[in-house]
């Protein structure tokens, strides 16, 4: 029983340092989770090469059942509240800094034995054990970390209701294969007894119960209102966790629109969620604008399509020089713009493009003999909505307004009546 309340003390104890350093990433950047996640795996194979304690099931090591678990737990979790592109950066950062660590021991190795110190007698024997299980294992937590998030893709299909069920069996599928082949490294290289085969599998299927419990208590208690991430394909998942050339490719080809430069509207739906989770934990406000050129048609119509691309290019320019260098201006539509305004409160964001709506307009009226005009729809997180595609509906109606009372304006929660320059 003793040794059953040690594990358990020690998940406890993991999870909720790391939980706690993953609520904080927002405040204090990803950095300090990242940093506690990876400086730990040495011990973890340290301890499930050497440091075993019987129960009445078998064999195990806290270092295989609780820290290396408990790892995969986080890395699931991180994915769960986050999404793939930010989640491979530690099990990247996980191998290549786990292989550089073998490296560099090795490359000591090769200048012979240390100088003798009294009283101390290195055991190079575990050194060159643990180099060997150091690569075996930290190929397995690759294999690992992609298979976990992949399988809990996957398992959307068969346990929509719950992410506690859907965490614990993909915690139990993966934690089965990990223990499997890397007893098959520990037998090899240790010549651990096969007790620890069986006693470390059942210890491994009530960790992936409990850490999998505690994924499910944390997010119902601190995250709760984020968005988890979106159904997606599974091959669409495996070329972001993997770098995958053509996911790159395509990324790069998609991120700006061709013709204003503009971000895209697959960078608006991709970005727009983050960005409102991001500053719902620091409870500052985000608003958005809906941007329309009023009768576009009628320019394009008019002038040309060539003048029409113009027009739209020159409003991009104009719309970036009226905004802050953090702000983000997204093609939303074929002459629809949204601008997204972090940090900004409605009465500001009304303020800003009232301003955007004039400057654009006397500077177009120089350049085109159109005199393109501009109506905006104004709409701010949290108080309008809490989801990006509500808070762009809310927009939308207020942009409507804006067009039924006769284009060139302005319209939010609070009327404002257009200025008009000398």
């Amino acid at each position: 029983m003793s040794g059953t309340v040690l594990l358990l003390s020690q998940a406890l104890i993991y999870f909720g340092v790391m939980a706690a350093l993953f609520r904080l990433r927002h405040r204090m950047g990803l950095g300090a989770f990242l940093c506690a996640l990876g400086v730990m795996h040495f011990l973890e194979t340290y301890l499930a090469a050497v440091f075993f304690i019987e129960l009445p099931f078998g064999l195990l090591s806290p270092g295989s059942t609780v820290l290396f678990s408990g790892k995969l737990a986080i890395i699931l979790l991180f994915y769960i509240r986050e999404d793939a592109e930010t989640v491979r950066q530690p099990i990247y950062g996980l191998l290549i800094g786990n292989f550089l660590m073998v490296a560099l021991v090795a490359t000591l190795r090769l200048a012979g034995p240390p100088v003798p110190l009294p009283g101390y007698n290195p055991d190079l024997v575990l050194i060159d054990q643990m180099g060997a299980l150091m690569v075996w294992g930290t190929t397995l937590l690759f294999i690992d970390a992609i298979a976990l998030i992949l399988l809990y893709e996957k398992m959307r299909s068969v346990l929509r209701g719950s992410v506690v069920l859907r965490a614990c069996a993909t915690l139990a599928v993966i934690l089965t294969f990990d223990q499997i082949f890397f007893f098959i490294g520990l037998r090899f290289v240790t010549g651990t007894p096969f007790d620890a085969l069986i006693g470390g599998w059942i210890a491994k299927m009530g960790a992936a119960a409990v850490y999998s419990g505690l994924i499910g208590l944390y997010l119902a208690l601190f995250e709760r209102e984020a968005r988890s991430v979106a159904p997606q394909a599974i091959s669409d998942v495996f070329y972001k966790l993997t770098y995958r050339h053509k996911y790159e490719e395509l990324l790069g080809k998609t991120r700006y629109d061709a013709l204003t430069g503009a971000l895209t509207r697959e960078r608006f739906e991709t970005l727009g969620q983050v960005i409102l989770d991001r500053n719902a934990a620091t409870r500052r406000p985000v608003s958005l604008a809906l941007v329309d050129v009023d009768h576009f048609k009628g320019i394009n119509d008019r002038y040309g399509h060539v003048t029409g691309d113009e027009v739209l290019r020159r409003v991009v320019a104009c719309l970036r020089a009226e905004i802050r260098t953090d702000d983000l201006v997204f093609r939303y539509g074929g002459e629809e713009f949204v601008i997204l305004w972090e940090n900004m409160p409605h009465m500001a964001a009304l303020a800003s493009a009232e301003r955007m709506r004039l400057s654009l307009h006397q500077t177009l009226a120089r350049e085109f003999a159109a005199a393109p005009t501009v109506s905006i729809g104004i709409a701010t997180f949290p108080d309008d909505a809490h989801t990006v595609r509500d808070l762009v509906a809310h927009a939308d109606a207020h942009l409507y307004e804006a067009k039924r009372q006769g284009r060139d304006r302005v319209v939010g929660n609070h009327p404002l009546a257009p200025q008009h320059s000398a």
